[in-house]
């Protein structure tokens, strides 16, 4: 059996349907659905079972699931970087996967494969390189970062890192993120600006370095994020902590104008305030450094930003009534 915590969730919900492509469908979906529209993920993927996270953690910790398991993936966290709710934060993400890897650790053949994050790099002036050991010297920028490093430092310290791989996820956008209110992407909220007035805001920058719409990330497509996540399945021998982004740093205004030529919309952006307290935990640059990726052994290339813009524009977006 395969787990697959956040299964329901954006990247999760992904990662299971790749899974089914490749002919799995033993797998046990372990999400909190809430009063929203999660649920829908769960349509077009198969899957042997669901458990709420408070009932799979209690059932592992006694033992239900010591057998027949061959790889976890935890990926469920709140991902919310604008929760302020610290206690929430240290119990949800990292309290419950520290739980979660005390079941499992060290279990012969059990593949452990986990969620961190970008935001643990804060402000990135210590870099992207995820050569680099987790540690005080990585100053995350909001409460959500710091809970993913947490986590880092302590599998790095207790030395589970050494059989399991933690992924920083760096932005990832696309296909079946439309539930996350305002944690969607600005790839989506650009396409539905851009649908419903003509024009895509983008916040201006405060920055000497960068103009309006200048400020830089390293932009995955989910497709492009779920094949790395997969060739570490593949790769038992492979552990540690790894960078998933492509590499590029790509302005906000590269991602507008790619929305606008996916739709044929003449471009037009607007650049608006930000919102208070956000200057002071905003990130102006991120880039994957994807050295220690590449020597793991993973050579697929990755999707260009327009191409990825115009496949989750027109073959999803553009397709399914039901996204709003």
């Amino acid at each position: 059996m395969i787990i697959v915590t956040g299964g329901a969730g954006f990247i999760g919900s992904n990662l299971v349907q790749a899974l089914n492509q490749m002919g799995e469908d033993n797998i046990l979906i372990v999400d909190h659905l809430g009063d929203g529209e999660k649920w829908k993920n769960l349509r077009n993927i198969k899957f042997l079972d669901f458990e709420t996270k408070e009932e799979f953690i209690a059932k592992a910790e006694s033992g239900i699931f010591d057998h027949d398991v061959w790889a976890i993936f935890h990926l469920g966290a709140c991902s919310s970087t604008t929760e302020k709710n610290a206690d929430y934060l240290i119990q949800n993400n990292y309290q419950y996967s520290r739980r979660l890897a005390m079941v499992f650790a060290g279990k012969p053949g059990l593949r452990f494969i986990y969620a961190s994050s970008a935001a643990t790099y804060g402000d990135g002036l210590q870099g992207y390189s995820d050569e680099t050991l987790p540690g005080p010297e990585l100053l995350p920028l909001n409460m959500y970062g710091y809970s993913k490093h947490l986590f880092d430092c302590w599998a790095n310290k207790t030395g589970f890192l050494n059989h399991a791989v933690g992924l920083k996820y760096f932005n990832v956008f696309g296909p079946n993120e439309y539930h996350k209110g305002d944690m969607r992407s600005v790839a989506i909220r650009a396409y539905f600006q851009a649908k419903q007035k003509g024009t895509i805001n983008l916040f201006k920058s405060y920055h000497p370095e960068y103009a309006d719409g200048e400020q830089r990330r390293d932009f995955i497509y989910v497709k492009d994020a779920v094949k790395v996540t997969l060739f570490f399945l593949q790769k038992p021998e492979v552990n540690g902590l790894f960078n998933v982004g492509t590499g590029e740093a790509n302005t906000f205004n590269r991602l507008a104008n790619a929305v606008f030529s996916a739709i044929n919309i003449d471009p037009q952006i607007e650049y608006i305030d930000m919102p208070t307290g956000l200057a002071s935990r905003y990130q102006y640059y991120t880039c994957a450094r994807l050295e220690k990726l590449r020597k793991a052994g993973f050579v697929e290339n990755f999707s260009s930003l327009e191409n990825a813009v115009r496949d989750y524009a027109l073959n999803y977006l553009e397709k399914d009534p039901l996204i709003d």
